[in-house]
């Protein structure tokens, strides 16, 4: 490696692309937008191995959001730190609510290298599969519920009435 530094990483995650930027470590460190990339895992891969030549230390985050943990999982199985960042708990300038990726990602790589960022559990697979099936069954038994109530309600309004206790 030609490089004797540190870095931290920032990536601001989409659907489609990741905004990405980095601080260079210590005080004065530079803190630059780098571009987008894909969010695939062989990009994230490859922007991985360009900045393993230039850096010794790299550190990773990105916000908690749709996307998931996948990036994280990546990030951590290629031997880096990793943190998903709570949304809530990003701190904020009062009167700065102009949100692009470029500026997000810019952010989340200052306050990593700040060592401001409150990092979120990331459940492990057997967790994330159990959450997700809970979330299908509510998510199911809510729509019976509201299937219900549509049917009896529509039998009430044209005269049928259920005689009996539960519908």
């Amino acid at each position: 490696m030609d490089g004797d530094k540190e870095a931290f990483i920032a990536f601001d995650t989409a659907k489609l692309k990741n905004a990405i930027a980095v601080a260079d470590g210590g005080r004065a460190g530079e803190v630059r937008y780098i571009g987008e990339i894909a969010n695939r895992p062989e990009a994230v891969r490859n922007l991985v191995a360009k900045l393993e030549g230039k850096y010794d230390t790299l550190q990773f985050c990105y916000e908690a959001g749709p996307t998931g943990y996948g990036l994280y999982r990546q990030l951590i199985g290629l031997g880096h730190i990793c943190i998903v960042a709570a949304p809530s708990l990003i701190p904020q300038r009062p009167g700065d609510r102009v949100k692009t990726n470029r500026r997000d990602a810019v952010t989340l790589a200052k306050l990593l290298r700040a060592g401001e960022l409150t990092p979120v559990w990331v459940p492990d697979l057997v967790h994330e599969a159990v959450r997700d099936l809970v979330r299908a069954r509510d998510a199911a038994v809510g729509d019976l519920r509201r299937k219900r109530q549509l049917i009896s309600a529509f039998l009430l309004g044209h005269g049928r009435i259920y005689p009996g206790k539960s519908s």
